[in-house]
């Protein structure tokens, strides 16, 4: 399996639901260093994974509409605890709705997956890996 990883960053605001938070319940921020991973078994014609410029393209759309911003308010994110986790994967099936619709150039529909990993500091961080 052929990989190609882009990277971007984000700083967001926060609250989670549940005592199992603790203090994390309340509003507090975060920054998140974000790797996104194309994978496909065989490589195009032009012997690329995905076009690297466009991927990265993207990766810093879905980000920026993070960017900056109280996820608490994001209404597309309305009933979630933006966890880690959760985050890894609202920007993986982000990634996977623009690979299928071209976004990351031809070779986006061929991609075999896609997975993200949000880091939060040096010593923590989550994946989502899903199938395309």
């Amino acid at each position: 399996m052929f990989s190609v990883t882009v990277r971007d960053h984000m700083m967001i605001a926060h609250s989670f639901r549940g005592e199992v938070f603790g203090p994390a319940q309340q509003l507090h921020g975060a920054t998140f260093l974000v790797d996104a991973t194309f994978r496909r078994a065989e490589l195009d014609a032009d012997g690329i994974v995905v076009d690297i410029a466009l991927a990265s393209e993207e990766l810093k759309a879905i980000v920026g509409q993070f960017n900056l911003r109280n996820l608490d308010e994001d209404p597309t994110l309305a009933g979630m605890n933006t966890t880690t986790e959760v985050l890894a994967k609202v920007i993986a099936d982000r990634l996977a709705e623009r690979a299928t619709s071209g976004a990351l150039g031809a070779g986006g529909p061929e991609l075999a997956g896609i997975t993200v990993t949000l880091h939060e500091s040096h010593i923590a961080w989550a994946s989502y890996e899903r199938s395309l």
